[in-house]
């Protein structure tokens, strides 16, 4: 049983692309992820992060890396051009 804030099947498939190069860590991708969701919606302190998580100091690296090298910059990039097509319209404005 996860959390509300949790990725769904089908939201991982639309950015998992996005950490293939990635090596095997001791954690996975996608429970690094929805731990940041976690943090980001419910707005708790990184300690107070459940322990149904990998552990605080590892998701706070894992966000650190990941927006220093600008990839929660190319998802978000992806989800908003995705949601744009299926709207109707051009990728890009």
């Amino acid at each position: 049983m996860g959390y509300p804030t949790d990725l769904t099947d089908n939201q991982w498939e639309l950015i998992k692309h996005h950490f293939a190069g990635s090596r095997k860590r001791k954690y996975e991708k996608r429970d690094l992820i929805n731990a940041v969701l976690y943090l980001v919606k419910t707005g708790c302190q990184w300690r107070m992060l459940p322990h149904d998580y990998p552990p605080y100091k590892t998701v706070y690296s894992f966000y650190r890396r990941m927006r220093i090298n600008g990839t929660w910059e190319a998802i978000m990039d992806d989800l908003v051009k995705q949601v744009r097509i299926r709207a109707g319209r051009n990728a890009t404005p």
